[in-house]
């Protein structure tokens, strides 16, 4: 006994109900008694299948660039006492004004991405903070507090992580910030770049684009205190005034050097940070 839709069911799939067990009422064949009649000959094929057997192992010497990573790493997490903040921002406003100047870009021209607009946004914040934007010279017992914004772009490359300098960050407007931070990049990644512009960078801007994930905890680069991580923006639903709405939400997730930037001054910079890239247009205004 089974029903018409149980029986199409049956017909499409190749299945022999006289060969099924029925768990309802008199031996009436259900719905999962169906499913599981369906699912045993994948259950069985792929347990009797197994997989293959791998050997071998490959050995990489630690060599050349990737060596010099490996050893600022180790150094940076084992020297510098790391605080990290994070905090969410709604990027709606400008997502719609990205939006709006790539459609008034001349045609090939690359589009601009949330790079240059947190760059610009964070050279504004920095007036207020200085202590984020500071070197520490270890041999010294000094703190440098850097007027210029010398911003570096955290770059994956062939070779591994770069950080190539984009100098000046804080006297650039956008559309030149977007073309230097791309030329910068670029080279790292073609193996362009002289020592002098992947060395000097006052603060560092990360960010994994799409793969960004929702947090991060990004590693300071000596002898800078301090690392701003950009993650992938997405749609959620958010409550604003009392109404749930999509919104584009982009979690900050950035790294202190807890011996000199105090956490209630990493969070007050992050949440300025905040502010201007909410209401984009007071990147670019003076208030």
């Amino acid at each position: 006994m089974a029903s018409p839709a149980t029986r199409r069911r049956a017909h499409e799939a190749g299945i022999d109900l006289a060969t099924v067990n029925g768990s309802g009422p008199g031996g009436r064949i259900e719905r999962r008694d169906l499913d599981s009649a369906l699912l045993g000959p994948v259950v069985k094929q792929a347990a009797a299948r197994g997989g293959i057997k791998r050997e071998g192992i490959d050995e990489l010497k630690l060599i050349g660039v990737r060596r010099v990573i490996a050893e600022r790493m180790a150094e940076a997490t084992r020297t510098i006492p790391h605080f990290s903040y994070v905090e969410e921002v709604d990027v709606t406003q400008l997502e719609s004004l990205r939006r709006h100047l790539n459609g008034r870009l001349v045609e090939g021209a690359p589009s601009l991405t949330f790079l240059p607009f947190v760059a610009a946004a964070l050279a504004r914040v920095l007036e207020a903070f200085p202590q984020c934007n500071a070197h520490f010279d270890a041999e010294l017992g000094v703190i440098r507090r850097h007027q210029a914004v010398h911003l570096g772009i955290a770059t994956q490359t062939q070779q591994g992580l770069k950080v190539p300098v984009v100098r000046h960050a804080e006297a650039l407007g956008l559309q030149a910030l977007a073309s230097e931070i791309r030329r910068v990049s670029d080279a790292a990644r073609t193996n362009k770049l002289g020592k002098a512009e992947l060395s000097g960078s006052t603060i560092t801007l990360t960010s994994l684009g799409r793969l960004g994930g929702i947090v991060s905890t990004p590693v300071i680069n000596m002898p800078e205190v301090a690392i701003i991580g950009i993650n992938k923006a997405v749609d959620r639903p958010m409550v604003v005034e009392g109404a749930v709405v999509v919104r584009r939400m982009m979690n900050l997730s950035s790294s202190f050097d807890h011996r000199f930037v105090d956490g209630y001054d990493a969070a007050a910079m992050v949440q300025a940070l905040k502010e201007l890239l909410e209401q984009p247009a007071t990147i670019f205004i003076d208030a």
